[in-house]
């Protein structure tokens, strides 16, 4: 016995597609810069160092003075040379007054002026220690310093932009397609039968 059939062949559609991507493209160039350090105002006041150096007592330790002080001395030397002159006469008189009352008033008094006589000295320094008086103010230094700030100018610069848009483009490769075939089907009608 033969069964109808229906066979059915289908093709299915193949669209090609051309596929073209975009380009962006991008370039930013650099700021200008424009910068200048003024120079920071710096002021320097300076007092100078001073150094004193006092040797007159060196040159007293060695006799030698200056004028002023040479006629000083000596004149201080004859004062007190007379003063001691003075009480010395006065001291001897007294003495002679006393004679009467026994002694020897003038081989004392003798004995005493000119006399053996006993110096008191030890070792000594010309010029003596210390004799030469230094003194040293140091010097005084003041910095002012009033910094300046940087002077900048910016100029930005618009970043270049460059685009390709993409592309698609298609065509169809293949087209859809339906096939239908019957087999062994009939038609039977009254007093009749046929195939299809």
């Amino acid at each position: 016995m033969e069964l109808p059939q229906i066979r059915l062949e289908s093709q299915s559609a193949k669209l090609g597609l051309q596929i073209q991507k975009p380009v962006q493209e991008l370039e930013q160039p650099k700021a200008d810069i424009q910068m200048r350090q003024p120079k920071a105002d710096l002021n320097i006041e300076t007092k100078k160092g001073r150094l004193t150096i006092d040797q007159t007592q060196a040159w007293e330790d060695m006799n030698i003075l200056s004028p002023a002080r040479f006629s000083e001395e000596f004149a201080n030397a004859g004062k007190q040379g007379w003063l001691e002159g003075i009480a010395r006469r006065s001291q001897e008189g007294d003495q002679m007054m006393q004679i009467e009352h026994g002694g020897k008033a003038i081989e004392d008094i003798s004995y005493q002026n000119h006399g053996p006589r006993t110096y008191d000295f030890n070792i000594g320094w010309i010029p003596s220690h210390f004799s030469v008086k230094i003194n040293y103010e140091p010097a005084d230094v003041k910095v002012k310093i009033e910094p300046r700030k940087p002077e900048i100018e910016v100029t930005p610069q618009k970043p270049r932009i460059s685009y390709t848009p993409g592309d698609v483009s298609y065509q169809m490769e293949q087209y859809a397609n339906l096939k239908i075939d019957f087999v062994n089907l009939k038609h039977v009608g009254p007093g009749f039968e046929t195939s299809i």
